[in-house]
């Protein structure tokens, strides 16, 4: 039987690229209010950042609960009996430990193994593609699985923010604390550092923050796959395409919007960039 991949909507995995690698993708949560959402679900990118910049009121995330992976769990387990789940990064959400929760509560026999990507967006999305391919050459659980966890330390990301004021807010500011006291003057760019967001430097404009990713990516000689995504700057990350197809081919270059949940903390304007290298 052929493994079945299992990630959550902060791989920013939609659409047609879902249905063309095979992936499930289990949402996590904003709310407004009152109102919960099941992220992409119940409520668009568009939708979402048009309420996020022109309402008062500051969304809140929460993970999925163990009952959302379960019902994943149930009903990919009488197509196949062994399950790779790919989820954001444990030091952000816990929606890792409701993935390893619901694989407790199965009662039927199916191996699931549990991958922390140690981080989001497409830093985790790309692990995702690149264990959706191998399977589709023939892996199985223990290979996709061994492959998938040596590359984690390979998945890269840098993420361009338009002020800090909406990760501060949410308390996911992490190691990038530091950069707080000049966010006015600055554009950030962070990283990820063993799970949690890690600052990069600061620079005063996003044309210089263009180049200086650009420096960034063109320091790795072997990119295996390389994304660019965006929260509501379509044309910033348009620019980003084209400086880095000089690199790397244009055509190869995965686009997506940065979801609802992470777009709460990352903000209008931001933009990120994920490769992941070849293995050496």
């Amino acid at each position: 039987m052929v493994v079945k991949i299992v990630t959550d909507t902060l791989s920013d995995i939609t659409g047609d690229l879902t249905s063309e690698i095979g992936v499930t993708v289990v949402p996590l949560y904003v709310r407004f209010g009152e109102t919960l959402y099941r992220d992409r679900v119940e409520i668009s990118t568009d939708e979402f950042y048009r309420r996020l910049i022109n309402e008062g009121a500051f969304p809140s995330t929460t993970q999925p609960t163990p009952n959302d992976f379960l019902e994943v769990y149930k009903k990919l387990s009488k197509e196949t009996d062994e399950i790779l789940v790919i989820v954001v990064s444990s030091k952000l959400s816990g929606t890792y430990q409701s993935a390893i929760q619901a694989r407790e509560l199965l009662k039927r026999e199916c191996r699931i193994e549990v991958v922390d990507s140690l981080s989001v967006a497409m830093g985790e999305g790309l692990l995702v593609i690149d264990a959706a391919r191998a399977v589709k050459e023939g892996a199985k659980l223990d290979e996709v699985t061994a492959m998938t966890r040596k590359a984690v330390s390979r998945s890269h990301l840098i993420a361009y923010f338009d002020t800090l004021k909406y990760l501060a807010r949410g308390g996911r500011i992490g190691k990038a604390q530091g950069l707080l006291g000049s966010m006015l003057s600055v554009k950030p760019l962070l990283t990820i550092r063993e799970g949690e967001m890690a600052p990069l430097t600061r620079v005063r404009s996003f044309s210089a923050g263009l180049d200086h990713v650009y420096s960034m990516v063109a320091a790795y000689p072997n990119i295996k796959l390389l994304a660019v995504e965006h929260s509501t700057s379509l044309e910033n990350a348009n620019k980003m395409v084209e400086k880095l197809s000089s690199i790397f081919p244009k055509e190869k270059i995965y686009r997506s919007v940065i979801s609802p949940v992470v777009g709460t903390y990352a903000g209008p304007d931001a933009m990120a960039i994920s490769f992941l290298e070849a293995e050496k």
